[in-house]
This record gives C-alpha cells, structure tokens and sequence, in this order.
C-alpha cells in the first residue's frame, strides 16, 4: 500500500511534520511493561508487598477511568527504593536489549519511520512508554535523529514514580510544550486513545486495528481514519 504523502495546503517552505506512536506502531507490545514486569520478576518481595491491594483493585480495571491511577500505582510499588540514577541504566540496559530482538518490532512502521525522515519530514514518535526506555531503544535501531516526546518518571523520597505520562489528549499538550501546534501532516497509531492526536492530523493512519478498535476511533473522530495499513 502507498504511504500516505502530506497535504499540498502545508506552508512551502515548513518541513512536514509527521508523528509516530510507538507500541503497537514500530514495537509490538507494551514496551514499558515488559521492563516493569522484568523487574518484578527479580524482586519477586514488590509483588508480595502489592498483592493484597492488587486483588482489592482488581475489579476496578474494568472501568477505563480507573486503569491509570492503578497503573500508576503499580509503576510506583514496582520502584520503590529504585534511584534515578538506577532507573536510568536499568531502563537503558533493558532497552538496547529489546532493541537486538528484531521480532519485537513490526517491521513496515520502521520502513515507514526511516522512509519520511529521508524525505525530510519532521519526525516525533510521541510514545506513553517512558521516555528513557523509548530513548534507548530508538538509538539502538539507528533512529538517533528522531525526536521523541515520551513519558517522564521523575525521583521521590521513596523511589522513583510517573510524573508525566503521555497517554491520550495529554500527547497534544506535550507536542504544543514543545513547539509543535496542529495540524501536524500525518499521525499513525494503532489505539482509538490516541484519537485527539490523529484528529488534528491531515492525514491519520490506524495501524493493525482490530475492528473494535476502528469502530471505537470512528466514534471519537467522527470520521473513519485516512488510512488502514496492516504491516507484519
């Protein structure tokens, strides 16, 4: 399938600008998970220590508006006693790490990421994963000049824990923090959450939907996406 070109209404002389998610976009999975989920099973004492909150929550994950601050209660039993400085290497390290399994990533997100930036375009992966980890692993595929907008963990008395977390309409406050105002030339995700982001996109591109989540983007957007890809 033809990749999707910018709309000739962009100003001349302005380089596209085309935004990238990045789990279920170049990387299959949930790429911050995997570290969290590495680290517990080392430490298996946090999983002891959250376990009996966990079971009372439970039920709650199954309301949407709930997942995030239990998410975020998770990530911050799972750091607990965890420096800044030994997040950084950890992540670090278990990025480059994910980075050598090639089957990790889908392999036409990354054609198409190395396509626009040789073409010039502005490129920005603006990713929820945490910023350190996503970092490490773009570097390692050789995306060195890629910017990257991604979620911040930020150091307290007890360990580390989520101080920005770029999920949802939150993406489009942090591109305007830095500079970057809509409309933006194209948006790939694979998530109907993303939503805000791929409205205020010339041209939106859903990614490997499942049909429930195309249906549930339609509803957000009002509009079907631009384009469907389904890469491998």
């Amino acid at each position: 399938m033809s990749e999707p070109t910018p709309a000739s209404t962009a100003p001349p002389s302005a380089a596209p600008v085309v935004l990238f998610d990045f789990d279920g976009v170049l990387f299959r999975g949930d790429s911050f998970s995997a570290l969290i989920g590495k680290h517990l099973r080392r430490q298996w004492w946090r999983v002891a220590l959250a376990l009996p909150v966990l079971l009372l929550l439970a039920p709650l994950l199954a309301v949407r508006r709930m997942r995030r601050p239990i998410l975020r209660f998770i990530v911050h039993i799972a750091l607990i006693g965890v420096s800044e400085t030994r997040y950084r290497q950890m992540a670090a390290e278990f990025g480059r790490g994910l980075a050598a399994d090639t089957e990790k990533f889908i392999e036409g997100g990354l054609a198409a990421i190395k396509r626009h930036a040789a073409s010039g375009a502005r490129v920005v992966v603006v990713s929820g994963c945490e910023e350190t980890l996503a970092r490490a692993i773009l570097d390692e595929l050789g995306l060195r000049d890629i910017e990257l907008i991604a979620s911040r963990l930020v150091g307290g008395r007890f360990g580390m824990r989520v101080g920005v977390h770029t999920f949802g309409p939150e993406k489009v406050r942090q591109l305007a923090a830095r500079g970057i105002h809509p409309p933006w030339d194209i948006a790939y995700s694979d998530s109907s959450t993303d939503a805000a982001m791929l409205v205020a996109a010339r041209s939106s591109v859903l990614v490997n939907a499942k049909p429930a989540t195309r249906e549930r983007l339609i509803k957000r957007l009002g509009r079907a996406p631009d384009q469907d890809v389904h890469w491998d």
